[in-house]
């Protein structure tokens, strides 16, 4: 799977600016962010890429008086392991509960939950405002028994702690090869069974489940246009649990799941990304 490399400047360059850039871009399919000292770097599935909707949205952007400027460049297929280690991948601390490190991170604190990870790319090690949220949901949810899906698994981190936590089958899809094949490796690196791995996208999940916890850690798009699927191989009286967009977009969130049966819960904010809760 190709990705492209973006560099976003903004100016002015604030907190506020790039996280909302961020969620702008999230909407029309960008999937990892970093920041960089004038704004930030984001990456893309080249397939999904295109330059139409980019501007779009730059030019739809809801901050007044703010110039975005950007190029981009075909990101290299390499071993990101190194990378994250000199550059950005620092153990993710959640509380006393849950840490997730690397095997080249030594002196850990000590917690509940111990998740080990090795990063064969450039995504999905857990750093980002709404992969917090969803391990927060998942600390404080009763899972003992529950068959769970992890939409947009990523490196397998939300499926593996939910093992740990007592889930019993859970299922992992997510439509990047790379990230299949990181996710087999994070759960052997984990000694955690009964976690099925598929590439494919939702409208794989015909013949997968039914489910008693669904996760989806996507974008607000693709959560509008595949909730239906999760509905449809959900359990009366299961739970879903979403997150990857602003909590402005929680109405439209909203909306879709009570028009696909859902009763909302709560959600939880961090930086202005949210989690959501609804019940089947």
């Amino acid at each position: 799977m190709k990705y492209l490399e973006f560099t976003f400047r903004t100016i002015p360059c604030t907190e506020t600016v790039n996280d909302i850039l961020s969620a702008v871009l999230g909407e029309v399919g960008f999937e990892s962010f970093v920041e960089q000292i004038d704004g930030i770097s984001a990456y893309i599935q080249k397939q999904l890429f295109s330059e139409d909707s980019l501007k779009t949205v730059l030019a739809e952007f809801p901050m007044p008086d703010t110039q975005v400027e950007y190029s981009y460049q075909e990101a290299e297929d390499k071993d990101w392991n190194e990378e994250w280690e000199k550059n950005f991948f620092q153990p993710i601390i959640i509380g006393d509960r849950c840490v997730i490190h690397s095997t080249f991170h030594y002196d850990v604190p000590q917690a509940e939950y111990d998740i080990v990870i090795n990063p064969q790319m450039a995504f999905g090690t857990g750093h980002h405002e709404t992969t917090s949220l969803i391990i927060c949901e998942l600390l404080d949810s009763n899972l003992q028994g529950k068959v769970l899906l992890d939409m947009g698994c990523g490196t397998s981190i939300l499926a593996i702690l939910a093992r740990m936590r007592g889930a019993s089958l859970c299922t992992a899809i997510d439509i990047d090869e790379w990230c299949v094949r990181n996710s087999l490796e994070n759960i052997e690196l984990n000694h955690v069974d009964d976690i099925t791995v598929f590439q494919g996208d939702a409208s794989s999940l015909a013949d997968k489940g039914p489910f008693d916890v669904v996760i989806a850690n996507i974008n607000r798009n693709i959560l509008l246009a595949d909730m239906k699927y999760y509905v449809s191989r959900m359990n009366p009286g299961s739970e879903l649990l979403m997150s990857g967009f602003y909590i402005d977009d929680i109405p439209v969130i909203r909306k879709e799941a009570e028009r696909n049966g859902l009763h909302f819960i709560h959600h939880r904010e961090k930086n202005r990304w949210a989690a959501v809760k609804f019940r089947k």
